[in-house]
C-alpha cells in the first residue's frame, strides 16, 4: 500500500518567503566585553561590505537583537554575567535562523563543547584568531546561510505551486464539463441552424408551385420515420432527412409548364429534360464537401429495384439504401398529388400501388416496412389536428399539418414547434397582410 505522506500546503509563511530577497548588506553582531575586541573585529570587516554592529555584553547583545535584524553574531566566550554559550543558546532558541560563531581561549575546551551542543554553534574561533580564517569563515557562513534561505525559498514555492495543482484538478472536471456543456450547446446551435438553412433552401424550391408545395417536407420525414424502422443509425437517418428536403433541387432549372404537368402527360422531349434533374441535383451540391453522401441519395431516387429507373440505371442492392428509402416515400406523395397520373390518390390507393411495385419498382424490404409507416401516417389513424388562431397560440405547440401562403409558398412545415418569437412573427405577417390565419396544431397528449 502507498504511504507517501501528502504535500503539506501552502501558508502565509510560504507567501513572505516568496517574497524575501536575500539581505544585501549581511548584518553582523560582534559580542565582547572588551571594546577593543569589538573595534579589532569592525576593523577586520572593514571594506567586506558587511554591516557590522557591536556590543559590550550578552544583555546588550539581546537588546540589539531584538530591534535590529542580525544575520550572523560573533560572541566571545567569557563575559560577565551570561557567558557566550549562554547568549548563544538564548539566540538558538529565540533566532534559530542566526548564524551562531564562538569566540575561545584555548583553557576554555569543555566550555566551548557545552557552547557547542547546547547553542548548536556553527563554528568556533580561537583567540587570537587569524585574520583571513575569520574573514573566511563568516564568508562561508553566509554563503551556507544563502544556500539555506534559498532552500526554503524554494520548498515554499512548491507548496504553493502543489496548492495551486490541487486546486486546478479539483475544478478542472467541473471546468471541462461546463466547457463540454458550452460546446455541447453550440454543436447543437450549429446543426439547428443547418437543418433551419437547409429547410428554408427547400421552400424556396416549393416557390414554384404545383405539386411540390409541401412535397420535399412530407417525403423527408416519411423517409426519415422509414430509415428509423429500418434500424440505421442517427448519421444514416440525419443524410436521408436532408436528401429529402433536397431531392427536388435539380428541378430548379425545369420551366414552369413541364414542372405542373404529370410525368404520363409529358413528350419524349420533356420527359428526357425531366429525367436529368436527380444528376443536376448531385451537381448542384458539387461543391459541398459535407453533402457528397446526401448528393449521392439525390442522384439515386428514381432507380427502380429491376434496373429500369434512371439516370445510371441501377439494380437491387447496386441502388443506395437511402436512395431506395426517398424512391418509396416520394412515389407515395408523388401518387397523392397528382404528379403520376392524371389525378391524385388518397393515401389508402397510394398504398395499394405501392405495394403493387414491391421487387419490380421497389426492394421488398423497404417496401414492407414503409407500408407500415403509411398506414401510421394516414389520415385519420391519429388525433385530428386542432384549427387555432393566432391568438390562441403558445409557445411549445407543434404544427399538425404545413402552413402555406397564399401564393402557395410553405412558410412553415408540419412538426414545427412553435416558439415565443416565431409565434409574434406569424402575428406580425398575419397583421400586415391583413389575413385572418388558422394554424393546425397536434393535439396535446393528456397525461
Amino acid at each position: 500500500m502507498d504511504t507517501a505522506t501528502p504535500a503539506p500546503a501552502a501558508t502565509a509563511a510560504d507567501a513572505s518567503l516568496l517574497r524575501e530577497a536575500p539581505a544585501s548588506p549581511w548584518n553582523v553582531l560582534c559580542v565582547d566585553d572588551e571594546p577593543n575586541i569589538g573595534s579589532a573585529l569592525r576593523r577586520l570587516f572593514r571594506g567586506s561590505g558587511y554591516r557590522v554592529l557591536t556590543a559590550e555584553s550578552a544583555a546588550q547583545a539581546l537588546s540589539v537583537l531584538e530591534a535590529e535584524p542580525v544575520d550572523l553574531i560573533i560572541s566571545d566566550m567569557r563575559m560577565p554575567g551570561m557567558d557566550g554559550a549562554q547568549l548563544l543558546e538564548q539566540v538558538r532558541a529565540r533566532w534559530p535562523a542566526v548564524t551562531r560563531l564562538l569566540l575561545t581561549g584555548y583553557a576554555d575546551v569543555q566550555s566551548t563543547v557545552a557552547a557547542i551542543n547546547r547553542g548548536e554553534v556553527y563554528r568556533y574561533i580561537t583567540k587570537p584568531w587569524n585574520d583571513a580564517e575569520l574573514l573566511l569563515t563568516v564568508r562561508e557562513a553566509f554563503e551556507h546561510q544563502a544556500l539555506r534561505r534559498e532552500t526554503r525559498r524554494l520548498e515554499a514555492l512548491t507548496r504553493s505551486q502543489n496548492a495551486e495543482l490541487k486546486e486546478l484538478n479539483a475544478t478542472l472536471e467541473h471546468k471541462v464539463d461546463a466547457r463540454t456543456q458550452q460546446l455541447s450547446q453550440a454543436n447543437d446551435k450549429l446543426r439547428k441552424n443547418y437543418l433551419t438553412s437547409i429547410k428554408v433552401f427547400s421552400n424556396l424550391i416549393e416557390l414554384r408551385g404545383g405539386h411540390l408545395v409541401g412535397h420535399s417536407r412530407r417525403v423527408a420525414e416519411l423517409a426519415r420515420r422509414t430509415a428509423r424502422e429500418l434500424g440505421l443509425d442517427e448519421n444514416a437517418q440525419q443524410e436521408i432527412f436532408i436528401a429529402g428536403l433536397l431531392h427536388d433541387v435539380g428541378q430548379i432549372g425545369l420551366s414552369d409548364s413541364l414542372l405542373t404537368r404529370p410525368v404520363p402527360r409529358m413528350s419524349s422531349e420533356e420527359l428526357a429534360l425531366y429525367r436529368k434533374h436527380p444528376a443536376m441535383g448531385e451537381q448542384a451540391l458539387m461543391a459541398l464537401d459535407d453533402m457528397q453522401p446526401v448528393a449521392a441519395l439525390i442522384r439515386a431516387h428514381h432507380e427502380r429495384h429491376d434496373g429500369k429507373g434512371f439516370p445510371d440505371g441501377l439494380q437491387g442492392d447496386a441502388i443506395p439504401l437511402g436512395a431506395r428509402i426517398l424512391a418509396v416515400a416520394d412515389t407515395f406523395d408523388d401518387l397523392q398529388s397528382g404528379h403520376l397520373g392524371s389525378s391524385g390518390l388518397d393515401a389508402i390507393q397510394a398504398r395499394t400501388i405501392i405495394a403493387r411495385g414491391r421487387g419490380t419498382l421497389h426492394h421488398p424490404e423497404v417496401i414492407d416496412v414503409f407500408l407500415q409507416v403509411a398506414l401510421e401516417a394516414t389520415p385519420g389513424a391519429a388525433a385530428p389536428p386542432v384549427p387555432t388562431s393566432t391568438a390562441e397560440l403558445q409557445p411549445g405547440m407543434v404544427l399538425a399539418r404545413e402552413l402555406v401562403s397564399a401564393e402557395g409558398v410553405m412558410l412553415l412545415a408540419a412538426g414545427h414547434v412553435l416558439s415565443a418569437d416565431l409565434i409574434q412573427r406569424v402575428r406580425q405577417y398575419e397583421r400586415r397582410d391583413g389575413l385572418s390565419l388558422v394554424l393546425h396544431i397536434k393535439p396535446q397528449r393528456r397525461s
